[in-house]
């Protein structure tokens, strides 16, 4: 199986440590990764499937048994008559919605993936319960507040929430990453798991988390800890001091707040902490 990919790398919009563990799985599953490269033709001769393509400046051709092409989507507004009903679009972009999801015409509401950028199915539900809220109850909910999760089903997957460190850095927001190696959880080498880790990012100073990447065979089951602590205001430390089954992949969580538990031991306090045992004794 040949994956060809214009770009760089695989999943340009991940964690490059994320991408580079599950490129490293396809290679491991037979997957011939072929990166940097323009398709500029495509023929068929008889029952033969060929594909041309040019790469830093030299061409070469595969022969293949099908071709599956992903280039992505693109809303379908044209027979909506959206005009009709006073309803500003895009047909890159789709209906233009406000942050309360109305669109120009303020008594229609839209949601999902013609309305939204991030086209997952669960989005499409928490727009919904927006829309119902703002139009008949009179609410004043925001999209721009939901906490969003998502996951690429490979295997490994790959799991996210909130910020990316590029993401902060772009906000002028300091932070401080705390990264866990499944490789150091149990149960993930139990599973013979171990190619992963759970990396959160936290406000500097603080324990407020603004954002999660974990890798694990079951990432999207396990990522919902991290965005519930968000949505309740929770911190890396209350991660810690939640009690977790043992032995569990899902432990990952709790060894990240040990960690940010341990950076609060600073070196005044370890003195004043040596003292007070010594005088103790």
């Amino acid at each position: 199986m040949f994956l060809l990919e214009a770009e760089k790398g695989i999943l340009g919009r991940e964690d490059r440590d994320a991408a580079a563990i599950v490129e490293k799985a396809l290679v491991r599953d037979g997957v011939q990764l072929n990166c940097c490269s323009k398709i500029v033709a495509v023929r068929a001769e008889g029952e033969r499937k060929l594909l041309r393509l040019e790469r830093d400046g030299s061409s070469e051709e595969l022969e293949v048994d099908a071709i599956l092409v992903g280039v992505g989507r693109q809303p379908n507004v044209d027979a909506l008559d959206l005009e009709a009903a006073r309803v500003n679009y895009d047909r890159r972009r789709g209906v233009i919605v406000n942050d309360y999801l109305q669109t120009s015409n303020r008594r229609i509401y839209a949601v999902g993936d013609i309305a939204s950028a991030y086209k997952f199915t669960h989005m499409s539900d928490a727009m919904a319960r927006i829309a119902i809220q703002n139009s008949l109850f009179f609410g004043r909910a925001r999209a721009s507040r939901l906490i969003l999760p998502w996951c690429t089903y490979t295997d490994p997957e790959i799991a996210h929430v909130g910020m990316y460190e590029r993401d902060a850095e772009a906000a002028g927001i300091s932070v401080r990453t705390f990264t866990v190696e499944l490789a150091d959880v149990d149960r993930a080498i139990l599973d013979g798991d171990e190619d992963g880790f759970l990396k959160v990012h936290v406000r500097k100073g603080t324990d407020k988390i603004l954002g999660a990447t974990l890798v694990a065979r079951h990432a999207g089951e396990m990522i919902s800890q991290i965005t519930l602590a968000m949505v309740a205001g929770a911190g890396l430390g209350t991660l810690s001091r939640t009690i977790h089954p043992y032995p569990t992949q899902a432990e990952v969580m709790k060894r990240a707040g040990d960690a940010y538990n341990r950076t609060r031991l600073t070196p005044f306090f370890k003195t004043l902490f040596a003292r007070l045992m010594a005088w103790r004794r």
